[in-house]
């Protein structure tokens, strides 16, 4: 069985470890573009695949918040599906950020719901705080389709601390122990490059624990929030890959509003356009890998 972890080890091989965000608020849109489409949806859906197109080349996965899409009720779905639906079909490899978290015949619908139809992903994110069995209805697909996961262990926003930091009877934090699981998960569905179907969301934003999260997880691969708009830096987030691989690093804010940082005066951000926005977030994203690469060169 090949992996989409498999695919994605290579994936970052080939372009590096940038994961775009595409967590698409309507307001991030150049305003000409609302005039140009016939909804705020429509709007959406142009601006991802302008930036897809437009980043293809330079980014091992893409990760779709599915709540930026909810937002804007049936038609805000249907865009999510159709950028969903859009990278892959350029060969690009899509996690959807839907953060799951419940157990038995739920979950399994929850799988189906996002490994197949109109909603089908390569990776899906999820939460382990209901225990195991959360988790393994999802596992059937990493055997008979190959699909992923990224299940939320140590993440970057403030609020990591109310739980994932409870210190253990037995020793450690709560997070230890989501990571101990997890790297039983990999033990029992290896890929090719050694690392587990089922990889572990760590935040960048803890430098201090980085290397010894990194050394004790070997078999799990990372999706690595924090970059950019939350503080992590390309060095913070290299202590996190191993081998130079091992992990993706995700930017939302920081490509998807590059064009704004580019643009330096009213009258041409009422001017500028997905065209616009699309080239920004090129070198936006060019810059991240490359500074992502240098800091794991050295």
């Amino acid at each position: 069985m090949t992996y989409n972890m498999d695919r994605l080890y290579e994936a970052v091989e080939a372009k590096g470890h940038v994961c775009v965000g595409l967590d698409t608020a309507t307001e991030y849109i150049p305003p000409v573009e609302f005039r140009r489409a016939p909804s705020q949806a429509a709007a959406v859906l142009a601006y991802n695949s302008a930036l897809i197109d437009a980043t293809l080349d330079l980014a091992a996965c893409y990760k779709v918040q599915i709540a930026c899409y909810e937002e804007l009720g049936l038609a805000g779905l249907e865009t999510y599906a159709g950028t969903l639906r859009y990278i892959r079909e350029r060969g690009g490899l899509v996690i959807a950020d839907i953060k799951r978290g419940d157990i038995a015949d739920t979950a399994a619908r929850y799988a189906k719901a996002h490994f197949a139809g109109d909603f089908e992903a390569d990776f899906v994110t999820l939460s382990p705080y209901m225990g195991m069995d959360s988790i393994e209805p999802w596992l059937s697909w990493a055997e008979t389709a190959g699909k992923g996961a990224f299940v939320l262990m140590r993440t970057s926003n403030p609020g990591m601390r109310d739980f994932e930091y409870r210190e253990l009877k037995s020793g450690g934090h709560l997070y230890d122990a989501v990571g101990d699981r997890l790297g039983e998960l990999a033990a029992a569905h290896p890929g090719r490059y050694g690392y587990g179907a089922f990889g572990a969301v760590v935040g960048c934003t803890e430098r201090e624990e980085a290397a010894a999260i990194r050394s004790k997880r070997s078999s799990l691969f990372f999706l690595i929030p924090g970059y950019g708009a939350q503080g992590g830096a390309a060095d913070d987030a290299a202590l996190l890959l191993r081998k130079g691989n091992g992990g993706v690093v995700n930017a939302s804010r920081s490509i998807l509003r590059a064009w704004m940082a580019e643009v330096h005066s009213n009258a041409a951000a009422a001017n500028a356009d997905n065209r616009v926005a699309a080239e920004a977030a090129r070198n936006a994203a060019a810059a991240m890998r490359d500074a992502i690469w240098a800091a794991v060169r050295k």
